[in-house]
Formats: structure tokens, sequence, C-alpha cells
């Protein structure tokens, strides 16, 4: 017989009514489950049926965002909030130096053509011309290498170009050279103008070793627990620097993080750190600012400069004897708007992707990942 007890009566309750409010709960969480779990398929079916309407033109795929998805709404709002900023902000150190980067290396690339025109870079020499004494008046705040490798190819280009005699350009250039500080250094890289080829510094890194370094560097999460000093960091930074860049604009910058609450609260907002969020000795987030461009054609160069510097930052960390993970950023709403809180984002700054650095575990196992063959990745047209 099951137990049972009089209601009258004191004692232990009884087994099988204990048992019942269990069951109840059980039962509930199950039915519960179903029920998303059912909702969910249905869901999914619908989206099936309306992305089969919205990818039929370009008419409905702005319908579906529009009324049935807001996944690129953040997105679209960075970009707006970017190109604003942008056209606002034309006076500020922050966007003249954007614009004389890019400018000054369109100008550079003028310079190396051959043959080289007479005269070039007419739709966009006054800009460059405001944007450079734009970053002149920003005093203490401007980018003084940029200034003197800006005015370098200016030097050059005002040079062997031929310009009427009433032209105001040539003479603008020469007031403005005359505000140069004295004490402005020059760039680390002293080639401040086009330069041959065979001047570039030499390299005895040969393919094999190449290979060797690419094959080494592998997606660790289990890392020992020694700190990772700072300069080595600005050390990979600085080899992430010389990545290419779309017209040299570098729209991305590293915010990074070893101790404290903000490294604990930034390692459990990626879908990937399940597991070793704990063990992550530093990690980085890179962040794309879209204020750089003027236009919305240029809005995935955020992703594009991260990816080329991103590898070059992971391959300098080898070589220093430091590992990495790269962890992907979801595009959810609720992770963003996190993450921008955390890291204080402007609107227009987008996180690409997190990195984790530290020193590998040597008995930690690392996945084999097996990667693509040459003629899978390959074909020549």
């Amino acid at each position: 017989m099951h137990a049972t007890r009089d209601p009258h009566a004191g004692g232990a309750v009884a087994p099988a009514q204990a048992s019942q409010p269990v069951v109840r709960r059980t039962f509930v969480a199950r039915a519960k489950g179903f029920v998303r779990h059912r909702t969910r398929l249905a869901l999914d079916r619908i989206d099936l049926a309306l992305l089969s309407m919205a990818a039929r033109s370009q008419f409905m795929a702005k319908a579906y965002y529009f009324f049935a998805s807001s996944a690129f709404a953040r997105e679209q709002q960075a970009v707006v909030a970017g190109r604003l900023h942008h056209a606002r902000r034309q006076a500020s150190a922050g966007v003249a130096a954007v614009v004389m980067r890019r400018n000054i290396h369109r100008i550079e690339k003028g310079l190396c053509m051959v043959p080289q025109r007479e005269v070039f870079a007419l739709d966009y020499i006054d800009e460059t011309l405001r944007a450079f004494g734009n970053l002149l008046t920003a005093g203490q705040l401007a980018d003084q290498p940029l200034l003197r490798y800006a005015h370098d190819v200016l030097t050059r280009y005002f040079g062997v170009t031929v310009w009427p005699a009433n032209a105001r350009q040539p003479r603008e250039f020469a007031r403005l050279s005359t505000q140069m500080p004295a004490d402005a250094p020059l760039p680390v890289r002293t080639l401040a103008v086009p330069a041959p080829y065979e001047q570039l510094p030499a390299s005895d890194v040969g393919y094999a070793q190449f290979l060797a370094l690419v094959q080494r560097r592998a997606s660790v999460r289990s890392f020992e627990s020694r700190p990772v000093a700072r300069h080595l960091i600005d050390q990979a930074v600085a080899a992430a620097a010389q990545a290419p860049s779309a017209c040299n604009r570098h729209s991305l910058r590293y915010v990074a993080a070893a101790d404290g609450p903000i490294k604990e609260q930034l390692a459990r907002l990626p879908m990937g750190t399940a597991g070793y969020a704990d063990d992550i000795p530093v990690l980085l987030a890179v962040v794309g600012d879209l204020s750089a461009y003027p236009h919305e054609r240029d809005r995935h160069l955020i992703y594009v400069d991260a990816s080329l510097a991103n590898m070059q930052f992971m391959l300098a960390l080898e070589t220093m004897g430091l590992a990495s993970c790269a962890i992907n950023w979801p595009e959810m709403e609720q992770r963003d708007a996190r993450i921008a809180e955390l890291l204080g984002l402007a609107v227009f700054e987008r996180v690409v992707m997190l990195i984790a650095v530290g020193y590998p575990r040597a008995s930690g196992l690392v996945p084999h990942s097996e990667k693509k063959s040459v003629h899978e990745m390959l074909s020549w047209k």
C-alpha cells in the first residue's frame, strides 16, 4: 500500500503525496517545451515561405526586412550615424585624419603611375588641402606622423604636377606648409613618399618557414593562468597596423581587457566561449568605425580591414610564444546593445569579432579542423 497520512495526525508527509507536485512540475515543463518546439517549427515554416518570396526581387527583400525582420536595424542605424558623423565633423581631427589617409594614399597611387600625368587628383585636391589645414589647426590632438607623411607627399605632388600660374591650390599648400610644427617627428617607416620596391625592408622568411608559422597557429581554448605582458600585445598590434587597409583608412581599433569585471562580462557575451570564458587571460574586441566612410557602399570595409589586420595580429602572437582564438561575434540586438554599453562604443562603431590571447597550456587539446584543399579553394578562368 502507498503511504498516506491522516490530515489530523502529525508525522512526516507521505511519499505519494510529496511526489505529486514534482510530477506536476515535470509534466508542465515538458508541455511548455513541446509547445515552444512546435511553435518554433511553425514560425520556421512561415519564415521559409516569406524568404522564398523575398528572394524574388530587391523590393520584396526590402519588404521582408521592413515588416518581418529587424535583424539589420542596428547595422542600418550605425551606417546612417557614421555618414552623419563624417559629414558634420569634417573639421575634427578624427574625420580630417581619415580624409587625409585616404586622399594622400590616392595621390601616392597617382605618383606611382607610369607614365605619370602632368596633373591629377583635381576632383579631391581641395578636400585634401582642407583636411590638411584642419589637422594643422587641431594642435596637439593631431597625428604628427600623419602630418609629416601628408606634407611630404603633397610636396612631391606639387613639385611634379603642372599648374597654371594663377592656380590657387599650389599657393594654398605653400601657405599651409608654413604652419607645419617644427618638432613634427618622422613616421616610423621613413619612406614618406613613393619609393622603389627594392628599397623595402629585406626579409629572410621563406615559404617553408611561413607555412610552418601558419600551421602552428591554431584556435587555442586552454590557457595557462600566467598574465600576458602588455608590451607583447602592443607589439602584435604594431604588426597588425602594417596590414593592407582600404585606401589606408585603418577604420578599426582594439579594445583590450585583462583583469576585472569588464573582462569577465565581455567573455560571456559571445556565443562561442562556453567552457573556457573564465580561463582567458586577455580578451580583445575588434571595433570597426563606420564614420570613416561617407557612403553606404563602403559599409563592409570595416570587416575587410579588420580581417586583414587580425590575421597579422594573431600570427605575430605566435612568434612571441602566445596563442589566440578568433571568436565570432553574432549579429543579435541584445548582445550588440550590451557590448556597446560595456565598451562605451559610439552608435557608428561595430564589433567585428573578439580575440582571446594567452600562453597555451601544453597539455591542452586543439581541434584538428580539417582545412579545404587548394583544389577546393582555387579556380582559374
